[in-house]
């Protein structure tokens, strides 16, 4: 059987179980378009987030490899799930700034301390 690791986020609040959900798949490789449609259909989140890991360099280039999906479609671009998974790689990983490959393009996510 499968697995699909993913994550729950709630974006937009520093509290938990209050702002806007989010469901962030930690590693879409191999999922078909239609395996990312059903899953995010699953989830039932107004979005859910798609990360596919490539290659180190190609990251750094491009930028990190997202897919956005609502139950019912793809989206190019949305605000909380673009800030929501940022913010996940942001902690994963410590970088300052968080490049995204997007289907609207690449989207860079910058992060400072208060």
């Amino acid at each position: 059987m499968r697995r699909f690791p993913f994550v729950t986020l709630d974006v937009f609040t520093q509290r938990p179980l209050e702002g806007n959900q989010l469901a962030v798949f930690t590693d879409g490789r191999g999922l078909s378009d239609a395996e990312m449609q059903g899953l995010a259909r699953e989830t039932n989140l107004s979005e859910t987030t798609f990360i596919i890991p490539r290659d180190a360099e190609i990251e750094r280039q491009n930028g990190v490899k997202v897919r956005i999906f609502t139950v019912a479609e793809e989206l190019p671009f949305a605000g909380h799930p673009t800030l929501g998974t940022a913010t996940l790689l942001h902690r994963q990983r410590g970088d300052k700034e968080v490049n995204l490959d997007l289907r609207v393009g690449k989207v860079p996510v910058r992060f400072s301390q208060r």
